[in-house]
């Protein structure tokens, strides 16, 4: 009987083991029954675990398969399952366009990235290595000049962040240079190539020229790219597109043996007579001295000369306030009358004069807003003037229209100086006398509050000369300059590059001094001044709305005195 229960006890014994075996089979079969049933009949899983997809269970693209055999028209994976951006770039792009038009050939997912059981991944050195030899299937030529490049040069020697086919073009929207969402669009490509040239991270670790982003953007060819001309020459223009070269290999389109057949593309004839000289100017110990020197003229004389007038003006303004305000019987403007009676203004400007002022002012303020847009294209102001640039410059335009409208008002005057007796006698009011320092420095000094008794000035005083005989100057440079820059092409052809550069830098600050001239030295004569605010009408009249200054002179004296 014990042996009997003994026997039963082991039956039962290993009957429940049996079970418990069976059950953690049955477990560990059922956890490894997707890879077990894949890998035994097909090779990719172990081609998986070494891809982009690593870790991913094979059920993720292949749905249905769990059931063997397989059922009969289970569509194939898409892509687009789990990358829907890409595939809306893709869709976008001209290889997506092509497919969609019929054309069966064009590359899909699978011919760039591969099977998607062994893609690399798309940061990976393998993969971006391999970017060349998968675009030279369609575009084998453009990869032959690729190759041949200063890019394709440093990836072939191992630096894998060289810029790519896919870093320019992008990667799946790819899109024609002629569309304006292009990234090698001419709009764009200034952005392109300085998503590494002006990467001060980049250009260190590689030992670029940290500058040539920055002295391209302050250039005319960058400025007006900026502006939105859609003609200007950019980086590709100069350096190539496929085949860019470092500027010492004599195939290079920027060595300097190659630079005039280059520049000639845009400006026939230039670098003909002398060797075109440095590009890429930036201001700096870089740049050539003449520039520098010019640069720092200018710094000097702009600050110096227009806070001299703010002094004068402003100690003006003061002492007429305090006359105004605070002193009995101030002196202002008086209403003006019919020419001719009593009490009418002094008279100051002909009719020939104020047309001739009128065609200034208009040309000079046209000037000032279409050049400074160039320079400053994204402020408030120049923005509207902007909008019309595109495939012609507008601004350009406009400006020249103005520069010819001021060249010619320039020459009416001097030629009107000469056949009229009237008007030169007129004008000879402006000409310098020894007086005009000692009146000067008197009237300066007493702005300044150095002294109590207003200095005696002249009808036509310093103030007047100093302003006329300024824009005289002005205009000058102003000319010369601008027909230099306007007359480019001859330019380069006849004189050497660094004219260009001297006329281009004398240009501006030139501008930027007269312009803070006018503002800060006449606005105030005819605006600001309290003696005739708010608007001294003489250049509409031809009379001042001032007293006669030896009259206000007098009253002031004899005020003082009565104190």
């Amino acid at each position: 009987m014990k042996n009997r229960a003994l026997r039963i006890g082991r039956a039962l014994g290993s009957a429940l083991f049996g079970l418990v075996l069976s059950l953690a089979a049955v477990s560990v079969y059922a956890a490894e029954k997707p890879v077990a049933d894949c890998s035994s009949c097909h090779d990719q899983a172990q081609k998986l675990a070494k891809s982009a997809h690593t870790g991913l269970p094979c059920d993720t693209c292949h749905e249905s398969h769990d059931q063997y055999p397989h059922p009969a028209n289970i569509p194939k994976p898409q892509c687009v399952t789990c990358h829907q951006d890409q595939a809306g770039d893709y869709a976008l792009g001209v290889h997506g366009q092509a497919r969609k038009h019929g054309n069966e050939g064009a590359p899909d997912c699978a011919l760039c990235h591969g099977s998607a059981h062994e893609l690399l991944s798309p940061k990976s050195q393998e993969f971006r290595k391999a970017v060349p030899d998968t675009c030279g299937m369609c575009h084998s030529e453009v990869v032959e000049q690729y190759r041949a490049s200063v890019h394709g040069q440093a990836l072939a020697n191992g630096v894998t962040q060289a810029p790519l086919c896919t870093d320019c073009h992008g990667e799946h929207k790819i899109l024609k240079p002629g569309n304006a969402a292009s990234t090698v669009n001419a709009a764009h490509i200034r952005e392109t190539c300085g998503s590494c040239h002006d990467n001060v991270r980049l250009t260190r670790a590689f030992g670029l020229p940290s500058d040539r982003v920055v002295s391209f953007d302050a250039s005319f060819h960058g400025l007006a790219a900026k502006s939105g001309s859609q003609t200007v020459a950019n980086c590709a223009s100069c350096h190539g597109v496929h085949n860019i070269l470092p500027s010492s290999d004599p195939k290079s389109t920027v060595n300097p043996k190659n630079l005039a057949k280059t520049c000639g593309q845009c400006h026939p004839g230039a670098g003909t007579r002398f060797a075109i000289s440095q590009v890429h100017v930036a201001g700096g110990q870089a740049e050539p001295p003449a520039l520098r020197w010019i640069r720092q003229f200018y710094l000097l004389l702009i600050p110096v000369t227009i806070g001299l007038m703010l002094l004068h003006q402003g100690g003006d303004w003061i002492r007429k306030l305090i006359r105004l305000r605070f002193q009995a019987g101030p002196v202002g403007r008086t209403p003006l009358k019919p020419a001719g009676q009593a009490g009418h203004g002094e008279l100051r400007m002909l009719p020939f004069e104020r047309l001739q002022h009128a065609v200034l002012a208009l040309s000079f303020l046209t000037l000032v807003w279409t050049g400074f847009a160039l320079k400053y294209p994204d402020t408030w102001w120049a923005r509207p003037l902007l909008l019309l640039e595109g495939t012609h410059s507008m601004r350009s335009l406009i400006h020249r229209i103005a520069a010819a409208i001021f060249m010619a008002v320039s020459l009416t005057h001097l030629v009107s100086l000469i056949v009229s007796r009237k008007l030169r006698n007129h004008w000879q009011e402006m000409l310098p006398k020894l007086n005009d320092p000692r009146e000067a420095m008197a009237g300066f000094a007493y702005n300044l509050g150095l002294g109590s008794t207003p200095p005696a000035r002249s009808p036509h005083s310093y103030v007047e000369k100093a302003e006329y005989w300024a824009v005289v100057w002005g205009a000058v440079v102003m000319v010369a300059t601008g027909l230099l820059l306007w007359a480019n092409n001859l330019a380069l052809k006849m004189l050497p590059k660094s004219w260009l550069d001297i006329a281009t830098s004398v240009h501006f600050y030139e501008a930027l001094l007269a312009t803070l001239a006018i503002v800060v030295w006449h606005f105030y004569s005819i605006i600001f001044d309290p003696d005739v605010y708010p608007l001294n009408t003489a250049f509409l009249t031809g009379f001042t709305v001032k007293k006669n200054e030896h009259s206000r002179e007098q009253h002031e004296k004899t005020h003082v005195a009565g104190d």
